[in-house]
């Protein structure tokens, strides 16, 4: 989707990561198992838990996880990602901790706006795209911002940011102007399940 090019300079990096039980295994049959295992197929899902087990979500297998030891103004940590692809579209999620109270004092439904959309208006014009969602949502009690943005063609950039606690949460996922892309991406972005909830 060539249209999305201006909104990859976000910096969602991606690496790899494949979540398979390693407990009960050695590594000798462990690798033998590796080795003999087909790949997943196309419509396969697999299940992603955050480091720490505060969080978990679903993406189209085979999933590919990066760290990024940059930082930016505020972060506390590295930023966590990962990336797949199904049928062409993309998907990617990522984390980074900020340091302690830095939203705590902050309007969160704003911070979660400015963080949400970027520059979303200057790499994607009105008079060109169409927003069709650019609101904010929430998830379990924690501010957040959805942005979906569809080009002339019926393809679709989407993309929802969370703050929970000192922790920002980001998703971005692509999609084509028919019901099973579109299906796939709602189904992405609606599996985020996390330990902490706002009360």
């Amino acid at each position: 989707m060539k249209v999305l090019t201006p909104m990859l300079t976000r910096r969602f990096v991606l690496l790899a990561s494949t979540a398979l039980p390693l407990a009960a295994a050695s590594a000798q049959t462990f690798a033998q198992t590796l080795a003999q295992a087909p790949a997943p197929p196309a419509e396969q899902w697999q299940t992603v838990v955050g480091p720490d087990l505060r969080f978990r979500l679903e993406m189209p297998a085979p999933v590919e996880k990066t760290t990024s030891g940059e930082k930016e103004k505020g972060h506390a940590s590295e930023r966590i990602a990962w990336a797949s692809k199904l049928d062409g579209e993309m998907f990617d999620f990522d984390f980074v901790d900020y340091q302690p109270g830095w939203f705590s004092d902050k309007d969160t439904k704003e911070m979660a706006r400015e963080l949400g959309r970027g520059e979303a208006e200057k790499a994607f014009r009105r008079d060109k795209f169409k927003y069709i969602r650019d609101e904010p949502i929430t998830l379990q009690g924690w501010d957040g911002y959805a942005l979906d943005i569809e080009d002339p063609e019926g393809s679709v950039v989407m993309m929802r940011t969370y703050i929970v606690k000192d922790r920002l949460y980001r998703f971005l996922v692509t999609a084509k102007a028919d019901d099973k892309t579109r299906a796939a991406a709602k189904r992405f972005l609606e599996s985020l399940r996390l330990a902490d909830t706002r009360s």
